[in-house]
């Protein structure tokens, strides 16, 4: 489990979710684009709470370890496309002719 500190709220996640949320902002912010992503996390009150991230090239974000008992939820479908958007980012698939542009598959 990670400590992540977003807008001055401090929240826990699963270190799977808190290193792609780092990585996505990080390559989002290098590309000068900006999403958001929605994730499952635990508040500081310990409370199972979902969280919206606003990511652009102003975000600042940290992520610390944490030795915190609590089992933190997956967000497996948040880390996917946190995964695939990173990866269209850094490489981006290569641009093709079409014969219509109007007739795009």
């Amino acid at each position: 489990m990670k400590h992540v500190t977003y807008a001055d709220k401090a929240l826990f996640l699963d270190d799977e979710s808190a290193d792609w949320l780092m990585e996505y902002a990080r390559a989002l912010g290098v590309a000068g684009m900006t999403d958001s992503i929605s994730l499952r996390v635990i508040g500081v009150d310990g409370n199972e709470v979902d969280a919206t991230f606003l990511l652009n090239p102003n975000t600042e974000l940290v992520t610390q370890t944490t030795r915190n008992s609590l089992d933190a939820p997956k967000n497996d479908a948040a880390v996917g496309y946190m995964q695939e958007r990173t990866r269209l980012i850094v490489a981006p698939p290569p641009a093709r002719m079409v014969d219509d542009p109007f007739d795009i598959v």
